[in-house]
């Protein structure tokens, strides 16, 4: 008696009994007028075959709309081996970059920076603009991964651009008809990282403002897109629920044949 009154009523435990009492009321009243109408077993059977095709439905609008049960969520992934590149040679080694770049010996780092960013250009990467929500992803995932591989301290960097490439979908019916493109190529993103001045914080005073330190050179987060599977909870309800209301329809057509040849003269 004391274990039963030492559980409390948790947000969980609320969801198990409402979604229990609910099933139990709306699948257990139509089975009861099923039942009577029907018969135990029959009417159990045609309640069954209703409450899968329901399902099966919910599935289909779920895996249509993406929503309802959703699976894992896009993001982005480090690559193997190449998450965190130190300079511009590890690029070209990394296969970030196909053409090495002619870097003076008396270029600093922030004119190394600009070369390296054309370079992206001029290899067909696309800059994405800060006020992107895209930046706002990849650079939230960069930093995670320059502090995982300790490279970087918290607050101790800034992600000062971002590129991208690749990510196209196939296939298309022209350049408008995308409904059919269900496969896309590996998208891949490269974040420039850039390190800050130590900053002196006072007490009493609002902590002064991050500047760039233009004397060490940037680093590089390469990562490739992790597409999710957000709507795999759908099509596993949507697939499995269909052929339960197959062969559920297919018990009730065989009892209907027979049942229709023994009342037959």
């Amino acid at each position: 008696m004391s274990a039963l009154l030492a559980i409390t009523w948790e947000p969980e435990l609320r969801g198990i009994l409402i979604v229990i009492i609910g099933v139990g009321v709306l699948c257990g009243s139509i089975y009861l007028v099923l039942a009577t109408n029907l018969g135990i077993r029959l009417g159990f059977l045609v309640a069954l075959t209703g409450l899968f095709g329901w399902m099966a439905l919910m599935g289909l609008m779920w895996l249509i709309y993406g929503i309802g049960l959703l699976g894992p969520a896009p993001t982005w992934e480090p690559v193997a081996g190449r998450a965190v590149i130190a300079d511009d040679v590890g690029l070209v080694r990394a296969g970030v970059l196909e053409s090495s770049i002619d870097v003076p010996e008396s270029a600093n780092p922030v004119e190394q920076a600009e070369l390296v960013a054309a370079e992206f250009g001029d290899e067909g990467w696309n800059r994405i603009a800060e006020s992107d929500s895209a930046f706002g992803q990849a650079s939230s995932r960069a930093g995670e991964l320059v502090e995982e591989t300790a490279a970087f301290d918290a607050g101790t960097y800034q992600v000062t651009a971002v590129f991208d490439a690749g990510g196209e979908r196939y296939p298309k019916i022209g350049e408008s008809v995308d409904f059919v493109a269900f496969f896309h190529k590996p998208h891949y993103a490269v974040a420039e990282v850039a390190p800050l001045e130590p900053t002196i914080t006072e007490p009493g005073r609002a902590p002064a403002p991050a500047v760039i330190d233009d004397t060490r050179p940037r680093q590089y987060v390469y990562m490739i897109r992790n597409q999710g599977a957000e709507r795999q909870p759908a099509a596993v309800l949507l697939i499995g629920s269909t052929i339960i209301l197959l062969a559920l329809s297919y018990l009730l057509h065989r009892r209907d044949s027979h049942l229709q040849r023994n009342l037959d003269p």
